[in-house]
């Protein structure tokens, strides 16, 4: 009989985990993806609604495989736009995201012959999962346009929700045609009143895609943004400079006060030399995934609450020229950024206003606004996503969230999704964003191939007549 394997989610993990599969398979199979169209084989991130959302990584870390690093160059350079350039300007600069979600299409498309050719079926189904249940040696789920599906094996490669509420006098607002929870929407940026500000709640990568957004189409009023610290993010200043003297002094059993301590001694060696703090941030990046699973729950917890956004700040960095955009918009008084915290919505017949204490200048202050989009980035607690399998899952015990609710409680060694008992489904495996919890660190490509790598060489199928043929020679 034929091994069925689900994937939930098309986004890069999904579409990713499915051509290893395929790629690794020597024996047929049937491959079933469930994801919108619109974002199936890019995800959110590959699929943005303007030419002008780049990349926050240099073009020569963007491979897709992790045994291939010059993959996506390669696939660039043998463009034809890309015939008269110089290879080493093209591997360190940031291209169109919609650039990469081209690559991806058109991986799938070589793998999709891969399959044939292998007598590997693969179905890709435009809809929704409303509900997930776990049999003895089987997943089945039940989808939004009424079917079933029982599969061998299920994969949850669900990538991010989108953001949450902020917490406000008046709930109400969030039902109104005029606030945009979904800021990846090209729906949040269009149709706007000139005549009054915007809104964006957060001050991160996102804001920065909205605001680019906003101006593309054609928005001449003017941006305000809130979070609770401002903006802050910087640029990509140190392009390629690597620096290893922090790693040589890593060692396994480091707490989180004496890996800080250690941080700011080589943050302080470079600054001597004119170097900002982001070189010694990124030798970590290998580490980080094993330091994270090391902390105890009261250091994740510390880390959290006070290192977050100061890793976060170290860490998602922006390509120079926006930045310097960004700045430029401030400048031009086009962009008010705030550091404060929202407290009441109220929304009348031709504005909305905005109630928010200013950390700035500790004072209350109110602005009228047209629109507001939110910015703040995924949420990641299951119980405060709407109409949600996961959460459904999570209620029945199906799946857990660690402690600080930051994703799906699994085995990072063999993918499996844990249940309420601690016990580890045998058939149920989740990779991806959903892993934040268990290793801090991935969401990037770089960790997100050899994820998928990893787990479609647990998954792959084998030739049955080959695998008897081995028997025999044993």
């Amino acid at each position: 009989q034929m091994k069925k394997i689900g994937i939930i989610g098309g986004g890069f993990t999904g579409t990713m985990t499915a051509v290893q599969l395929i790629t690794k398979s020597s024996g047929s199979c049937e491959i079933t993806i469930i994801n919108e169209r619109e974002t199936f084989n890019k995800g959110v991130a590959y699929n943005p609604y303007s030419e002008k959302h780049i990349l926050n990584v240099i073009t020569g870390k963007m491979s897709a495989y992790p045994d291939k690093p010059d993959h996506f160059l390669d696939w660039v350079m043998s463009r034809s736009e890309f015939q008269d350039r110089d290879k080493t300007l093209i591997e360190n600069s940031f291209l169109p995201r919609k650039l990469y979600g081209e690559y991806l299409t058109e991986i799938w498309a070589d793998t999709i012959k891969t399959a044939d050719s292998k007598g590997i079926d693969v179905n890709v189904i435009d809809s929704f999962v409303i509900d997930l249940d776990v049999n003895e040696n089987s997943v089945s789920l039940l989808l939004e346009n009424e079917s079933n599906l029982i599969f061998d094996e299920c994969i949850i490669a669900t990538g991010n929700q989108i953001p949450r509420n902020p917490v406000v006098k008046n709930n109400e607002f969030y039902k109104s045609k005029n606030y945009y929870q979904n800021p990846w929407l090209i729906d949040s940026v269009k149709d706007l009143n000139n005549d009054l500000p915007v809104l964006l709640i957060g001050n991160g990568l996102t804001m920065v895609d909205t605001v680019i957004g906003l101006l593309e189409q054609g928005f001449k009023g003017e941006i305000f943004s809130i979070s609770p610290n401002g903006f802050n993010i910087l640029p990509h200043r140190h392009n390629g400079l690597k620096y290893t003297k922090l790693t040589d002094e890593l060692s396994d059993n480091l707490s989180l006060f004496e890996l800080v301590k250690l941080v700011n001694k080589h943050i302080k060696m470079v600054r001597e030399y004119g170097v900002s703090a982001e070189p010694v941030i990124d030798s970590l990046r290998p580490h980080t995934q094993k330091i994270w699973k090391k902390f105890t729950d009261n250091e994740k917890e510390l880390f959290m609450s006070r290192l977050r956004h100061l890793w976060g700040v170290a860490r998602h960095r922006i390509p120079l020229h926006m930045h310097d955009k960004i700045q430029k918009l401030q400048i031009d008084g086009r962009l008010h950024i705030n550091s404060g915290k929202i407290i009441d919505i109220i929304e009348s017949d031709n504005f909305i206003t905005v109630e928010f204490f200013n950390h700035h200048d500790h004072t209350m202050q109110k602005l009228k606004v047209s629109r507001i989009i939110n910015c703040t980035g995924p949420e990641t607690d299951l119980m405060n996503v709407e109409k949600s399998f996961l959460k459904n899952c999570l209620i029945k015990g199906i799946l857990t969230q660690d402690k600080l609710k930051l994703g799906i409680t699994a085995d990072t060694e063999t993918f499996q999704v844990i249940n309420s008992e601690g016990k580890p489904h045998i058939s149920l495996f989740t990779l991806g964003s959903n892993l934040k919890g268990e290793l801090w660190e991935s969401t990037a490509v770089n960790e997100l191939r050899g994820q998928a790598e990893k787990l479609a060489d647990k998954l792959k199928t084998a030739d049955q007549s080959q695998e008897v043929k081995n028997a025999e020679t044993l």
